[in-house]
């Protein structure tokens, strides 16, 4: 099941936060590519976001005709920069932001409290 798929889907919110992290951990999301290696940031009043989409044709509505690469929100954790979050398809009906937090729990499936 692709994110796109799982963002459209009604179901997804009634899943338990594990079932909805598992889904996540190998979806492949599409990006604008900058000259340089790394992601085009864009500074909002929220933060710094990333913008990423669930399919090329989402990202072309978005950027134009432009370079593009792809990952999975498993690999996403490990590239973004400190400090920045994902957005997910912004001109969607459902945009999502996924911050380092959210990722890592996509990533290794464990949430933690920042407790000691």
């Amino acid at each position: 099941m692709s994110l796109r798929d799982l963002l459209r889907n009604e179901m997804f919110a009634s899943m338990s936060c594990s079932e909805q992290m598992a889904a996540l951990r190998s979806a492949r999301l599409y990006f604008q590519r900058p000259e340089s290696p790394g992601f085009l940031v864009s500074e909002t009043t929220e933060g710094s976001v990333v913008p990423v989409f669930t399919s090329v044709e989402a990202l072309g509505l978005f950027a134009g005709p432009c370079k593009w690469a792809s990952t999975t929100v498993e690999d996403l954790v490990e590239l973004l920069p400190p400090g920045v979050r994902a957005l997910v398809d912004p001109l969607g009906r459902r945009p999502l932001v996924l911050d380092a937090q959210t990722l890592e729990v996509a990533k290794t499936g464990e949430a933690h409290d920042g407790g000691s």
